[in-house]
């Protein structure tokens, strides 16, 4: 089977975080077809500067211009623990916790095993102290199998994880988006078991909290 949309993983210190994604009620679970570009936590990194010449005559603002507003690029930092079963991504606006398939359920299930709720409650609590209102729960899968059957693996997982969110994110006005992306977008490389592990994955994003 041929692997879709293949990008780079996001794991340089600097990085361009790009939002996308509709977003749907509290409650409720929906997948549509349209989807991000790019999934957050998988932009490929910011490409080497280009070489300018100083003395360019094109460079020279135009009697009476002015040079445009000052724009602070959004600087993403990822911690990943020893066993790489879980990674969080902090930009300047947005917190993401990619959890590995693994820790959360058996292999080839959308039903979590005796630890995956603690995890999930305790994102969920950060998510409450944060006093986040938007919240994005984006299930994958590895290219292994079918991509009908990622598919709806990926968004039953996902499905899983907003319940389990359900009950402890307390904001009434809380609203998700829920969606399964199969084999799209690996952060590894699927020709390998410690890759594929990696690329199957949930991962919660949210607003980050006022510091």
């Amino acid at each position: 089977m041929t692997t879709r949309h293949r990008a780079a993983a996001a794991t340089a210190v600097s990085a361009l975080v790009i939002a996308g994604g509709s977003a749907i009620g509290a409650g409720s679970a929906h997948a549509d077809d349209v989807k991000p570009s790019v999934p957050p936590g998988t932009e490929p990194s910011a490409a080497a500067p280009v070489a300018i010449d100083s003395n360019a005559p094109g460079l020279k603002i135009p009697q009476g211009g002015t040079l445009a507003p000052v724009k602070v690029l959004d600087i993403a930092e990822v911690v990943e623990d020893l066993g790489g079963e879980q990674r969080r991504q902090e930009t300047n606006e947005t917190v993401m916790m990619a959890l590995q398939s693994e820790v959360l359920f058996p292999e080839d299930s959308a039903v979590f095993n005796a630890q995956a709720a603690a995890r999930i409650q305790a994102i969920g609590n950060e998510i409450n102290q944060s006093k986040a209102t938007r919240i994005r729960v984006f299930g994958f899968t590895d290219d292994q199998g079918s991509y009908e059957h990622g598919k709806e693996l990926s968004k039953q997982r996902a499905d899983a994880v907003h319940a389990e969110l359900s009950k402890t994110v307390t904001n009434p006005g809380v609203v998700f988006d829920v969606r399964g992306y199969s084999e799209d977008y690996p952060i590894a490389d699927n020709s390998t078991e410690e890759g594929r592990k990696k690329n199957r994955r949930v991962e919660i994003t949210f607003p980050r909290g006022a510091s």
